[in-house]
């Protein structure tokens, strides 16, 4: 068993430093981010899906810290280290370790301490160049690990965006449905409600708290639930402040006020999550509900078209891929392209890579303007596995 052991660990590292040199190669520089970050940088950026399942903890100078749940955020704030005018162009690989806790126990491919192996590139001026540049790397790396089947999966936020955008419905809705998005479940009950014009499901304690404070300003929302909080000796735990459930409540009481959702434009939102297909007939179908809808959304349409005539260009077999509109609905700093690289024998939520494009999240870390990024990262133990099992 120890020798298996050895063996497995030698081969990952083996594949491990042959990636690094193939991106070191195209003119990414090799980094190594922190293991251990602030708490807050992650819970604030990577999105309800990942932030529940990070390790957090609090040291013994009550600072809070996390276990990097993923690589790029240390990455990016490596990054801003480095540039903290956010003004360069730079490109970055790595390889090294993720935690997650994993709610159905660990496994071979769900395991709580993974390996990551990765590029980013910041600061690109040409997007659509710079997301071809990263996806075909991404490609060319478990090609040359030795995986022989596989097929790649897309989606594009900044699309969906758009037709969120081009909708005619109160900018309230449009806000919750953008900020929903990213759980899937949550979103469809969402939609499903708007529609019907049924108020927001809740208890009636928390119905009248969220009553009272609706229309009070933000000191005397806090201080009414700080009051409430005491008198039933709730204890504020967790990774919620005081601000953020008050903004809750706020938020559950002006959505009792609000007025229902269209329902054409429901039924608008149901017809586009629902598109799944090769690139070419998702793109044709997407543009028929657009046009059906009477709705503009040429521009990021057009700009899916373009990335994936260069693709072919570049050799991806499209028709072996998938566009899918509900992909890349998890880490919630993507912002444009997402896709993920499939192998057999391993199912949708296990891939050995993927990545994508997150325009706003250096800037939400503190850069004094937005950082065009985009990225990708391979699972390399899925990679390794895959590799094995599809060997003669």
């Amino acid at each position: 068993m120890v020798a298996e052991s050895a063996k497995a660990f030698e081969a990952l590292e083996a594949q491990a430093r042959a990636l690094l040199d193939l991106f070191a190669r195209a003119g990414y520089e090799p980094v190594a981010p922190a293991i251990i970050q602030p708490a807050g940088v992650f819970l604030d950026q990577v999105g309800e899906q990942v932030r529940s399942r990070t390790y957090v903890f609090t040291d013994l100078a009550g600072e809070e810290l996390c276990l990097r749940p993923d690589l790029t955020v240390p990455v990016s704030r490596l990054y801003l280290e480095r540039h903290p005018d956010a003004g360069a162009q730079a490109r970055y690989c790595y390889n090294g370790p993720a935690f997650r806790f994993q709610p159905l126990g660990p496994s071979a491919t769900h395991p709580r301490e993974f390996r990551q192996a990765g590029i980013e590139c910041f600061g690109a001026p040409d997007k659509e160049s710079a997301d071809v540049e990263v996806l075909l790397l991404a490609v060319e790396a478990v090609k040359s690990a030795g995986l022989r089947e596989y097929w790649l999966r897309f989606g594009d936020i900044a699309l969906f965006y758009a037709l969120i955008d081009a909708l005619q419905l109160p900018e309230r809705w449009r806000l919750k449905l953008r900020h929903y998005f990213w759980r899937p479940p949550v979103f469809h009950a969402l939609l499903t409600r708007l529609a019907k014009g049924e108020p927001p499901e809740t208890d009636g304690l928390t119905a009248a708290l969220a009553e009272k404070i609706g229309g009070a300003d933000q000191e005397a929302a806090e201080e009414m639930v700080a009051a409430y909080l005491d008198a039933q000796n709730i204890p504020l735990a967790g990774n919620r402040s005081l601000r953020e459930i008050t903004a809750r409540l706020c938020d559950h009481a002006a959505d009792l006020r609000a007025d229902p959702l269209p329902k054409e434009v429901a039924t608008v939102i149901d017809y586009y999550l629902a598109v799944s297909a090769a690139p070419r007939e998702a793109t044709e179908k997407i543009a028929m509900i657009a046009k059906g809808a009477g709705l503009d959304v040429d521009p990021a349409l057009d700009a899916a078209l373009r990335r994936f005539d260069r693709l072919e260009r570049a050799g991806i077999d499209l028709t072996r891929a998938t566009f899918d509109t509900e992909f890349g609905r998890k880490l919630e700093y993507y912002s444009g392209l997402v896709f993920q690289v499939e192998a057999a024998g391993l199912s949708e939520t296990e891939p050995v890579a993927g990545g994508g494009r997150y325009d706003n999240l250096l800037a939400a870390l503190g850069a004094p303007r937005p950082v065009p990024a985009v990225g990708s990262a391979i699972h390399t133990e899925r990679l390794l596995a895959a590799v094995e099992r599809s060997a003669p």
